[in-house]
């Protein structure tokens, strides 16, 4: 599976934006998609996951309320809305595909996408 995410920008503080995650190969439905971000300096951290079918997400603490995971096997898109941002939302977005959507153990991960946030 490659995986490539989209849709980072700069926005204002309380703003929002959406990324996607497009994927390609014919297994994308048979794996949880993750989301995870890295800001400069930080270690990554785990956002958000998705299981392979959709029925249940994971949410960090930090995203609950606020951001949104969803997917869609037939068009092997994967997205991650992201409402009332906050400066320390600024990172490098990152989605990744694995066996769980709790962030442990994925097998294939995406280049970032830059997600700014000025306050």
């Amino acid at each position: 599976v490659q995986l490539q995410a989209s849709g980072g920008g700069l926005v204002q503080t309380g703003g929002s934006l959406r990324l996607s995650c497009s994927a390609s190969g014919r297994t994308f439905s048979t794996y949880a998609m993750n989301w995870f971000r890295q800001a400069p300096g930080k270690a990554r951290e785990f956002v958000a996951g998705i299981t392979s079918t959709g029925d249940t997400t994971i949410y960090a603490d930090f995203g609950k309320g606020r951001f949104t995971i969803s997917r869609d096997n037939a068009g092997q898109t994967s997205d991650l809305q992201l409402n009332s941002l906050q400066p320390e939302d600024t990172a490098v977005y990152y989605c990744a595909a694995g066996r769980s959507p709790n962030g442990v153990g994925m097998d294939y991960w995406g280049k970032g996408t830059q997600v700014t946030v000025s306050s």
